[in-house]
């Protein structure tokens, strides 16, 4: 008597799975139960809304202010994406050029450092003077200087950490520089680069909103930093937790995405992307 088949276990769709991991569950429970406590310690005190809003009445405030803060975040984060492709091609062209030659890195990676140690807030009024014709630009190079370092420091670090036996290899299969770098250099570095992008896109942002406090423009070309200052000088409070929920949304999602980038280029071949059961 021939017995019934058995039936494959139905299993969930990828994206489906992607959503149950422990990777997303975890730290979404987390923020509920954060959110929930805050909401309720603040209604259990009866804390006046100027002092400390609630999550609903912030979510409430940012449904209702959305049409005057969405283009402050646009203008927000174009100069913090300009900043970041300005300081991912500086910075991997500077990291190529220092790994190239010792004499160039040991004479000019002091003043990369003294780019990241110079505290932005101090530098900004100079380089808004230096630039007043075009705020702009002035508020790109402001973060710029906040994300560049992170890529230089990581990318040289990964193509100075080249396998040396490698590298003999490639020497005696006559490989020039170019080719070097191409084909062993730059890939074992890349993990590196990912991981010094990933900081800086972060860093772009904050140095984004760092510069548009000191700047301090208003108008049609205003920021999220000055709709917080607004807020904070009406008393206008969650408003301001609004625009602030903006800020660190905007900040998960540029991680998000590099951390998705970096995912999609090291999946195949590099462990640290590589997803091992347990």
């Amino acid at each position: 008597m021939l017995t019934p088949a058995l039936k494959q276990p139905q299993t969930l769709p990828r994206w489906s799975r992607s959503l149950l991991s422990a990777d997303v569950l975890a730290p979404v429970i987390v923020g509920l139960l954060i959110l929930t406590s805050w909401e309720l310690a603040v209604r259990l005190t009866h804390t006046p809304a100027y002092l400390l809003p609630g999550p609903i009445l912030i979510l409430q405030t940012l449904a209702r202010d959305w049409p005057q803060l969405l283009p402050s975040w646009w203008v927000t984060m174009k100069i913090a994406f300009t900043a970041l492709v300005c300081a991912t091609v500086s910075g991997l062209f500077v990291s190529i050029l220092f790994s190239q030659s010792k004499w160039i890195e040991r004479s000019f990676f002091p003043y990369a450092v003294l780019l990241q140690t110079t505290p932005i807030v101090a530098v900004a009024p100079l380089i808004i003077i230096w630039l007043k014709n075009n705020t702009f630009a002035a508020l790109v190079v402001c973060a710029w200087i906040v994300a560049f370092f992170p890529i230089v420091s990581n990318t040289v670090l990964g193509l100075n950490s080249t396998d040396p036996s490698l590298v003999n290899l490639f020497k005696l299969n006559r490989a020039n520089r170019w080719q070097t770098l191409r084909y062993l250099r730059l890939p074992a570095g890349l993990p590196y680069f990912l991981a010094g992008l990933r900081i800086s896109g972060g860093l772009a942002l904050i140095g984004a909103v760092v510069a548009e406090f000191v700047a301090g423009t208003g108008g049609t070309q205003s920021g999220l930093a000055y709709q917080i200052l607004m807020a904070g000088y009406n008393l206008q409070i969650p408003r301001m937790f609004a625009a602030l929920v903006l800020i660190t949304i905007s900040g998960i999602g540029i991680f998000v995405a590099l951390s998705a980038l970096s995912h999609a280029l090291l999946k195949d071949w590099h462990a640290s992307a590589v997803r091992h059961e347990n």
